[in-house]
């Protein structure tokens, strides 16, 4: 299916966010009365609709991703035109197109003194806040970075989206509980979120396996992934991530069969029986043979997951057949 200016581009494939951006003298030029700010041009063009500024805005954002500055400011000028410069989504967005012009960090350090002085004069200002994050995270300071979001959860602690980042801001740290706690914290406020639940498990399953990480914490975070990965399919039965990380831990868990019995008797976390986790190993496999084999096949109905997730199921299912069969040797 054709990607759509009406949907966020931020999840769009290079190739789809080409096409995007190329459909921008098309809508520029068939838009052009309604963005005019003349009585008569406006009265004589058709009526503007919500529509009309999404796609205005999400086109925006392709023409920035591939390069196309020039169409991105003309996007940005309709936009402003429209809803003025004090509105703080255009604030955000005209901040995002002076990040993407900047030609060296002293430019990025100006636009962040800018973001500081919006942000001084009214600090609930939540567009800016969230892009004064992102540019901090773009220039490498992680720390800055969470101590903005924390105080941006301060004054919005309902904000799912910013539990997230600092969950994220926290992972590419190391700094593992600080992450798992901030990704709870999301999922209380999405609790029917697959994606975080998978994501979660993610989470649990790297602090499981990361170097140096407490054996004694070793059990209880892979049982708790599980838990994840199992409700994040339970709630989209065809979540290809879902099903991977499913994967990833059975085959962990089967690997430490007797390590984690040991544990057992000694009071750890408890896990599910081995014939459990084989039987959601088994169930793993076969969804995840399916997803490769109906999406490569690009089936209707199995055609929206995202290339290299299925080349890494692929490869992940590739390898354990290649190592099962040199076994049997």
């Amino acid at each position: 299916m054709a990607p759509s200016l009406l949907h966020p581009p931020s999840q769009l494939s290079p190739g789809d966010a080409l096409q995007l951006s190329q459909q921008a003298p098309i809508l520029l030029q068939s838009s052009a009365g309604a963005a005019s700010t003349s009585l008569f041009s406006g009265l004589l063009a058709a009526p503007e609709t919500a529509a009309l500024w999404i796609q205005y805005e999400n086109l925006l954002l392709s023409c920035l991703r591939t390069g196309d500055q020039r169409a991105a400011h003309l996007c940005l000028e309709r936009l402003i035109a429209r809803f003025g410069d004090e509105n703080e989504r255009i604030m955000a967005l005209k901040g995002l197109v002076k990040e993407a012009d900047a030609q060296n960090t002293g430019e990025l350090e100006n636009i962040l003194k800018e973001y500081d002085q919006i942000l001084k004069e009214n600090n609930t200002n939540i567009p800016i806040t969230k892009r004064r994050v992102a540019l901090l995270r773009s220039m490498g300071r992680l720390s800055d970075a969470a101590s903005a979001l924390v105080q941006l959860l301060d004054f919005s602690p309902t904000d799912a989206e910013a539990w997230s980042e600092l969950a994220d801001v926290y992972l590419v740290q190391g700094m593992y509980p600080q992450a798992i706690y901030a990704m709870e914290e999301a999922l209380v406020l999405a609790p029917n979120a697959w994606n975080i639940h998978a994501r979660l498990g993610e989470m649990q399953y790297m602090a499981a396996t990361a170097p140096g990480a407490a054996s004694g914490s070793y059990q209880k975070c892979m049982a708790e992934s599980l838990k994840r990965f199992a409700r994040s399919i339970e709630l989209c039965d065809d979540y290809l991530r879902g099903y991977y990380g499913l994967k990833l831990v059975t085959n962990a868990l089967l690997k430490e069969q007797n390590k984690l019995a040991k544990q057992s008797e000694e009071g750890e976390f408890s896990l599910p029986e081995t014939k459990t986790i084989e039987r959601l190993n088994e169930l793993a496999t076969a969804k995840l043979s399916e997803i490769v084999r109906r999406s490569t096949a690009q089936e209707t109905g199995w055609r929206g997951y995202d290339k290299l997730e299925v080349e890494a199921a692929r490869k992940l299912l590739s390898d354990e057949a290649t190592a099962a069969s040199a076994i049997e040797r």
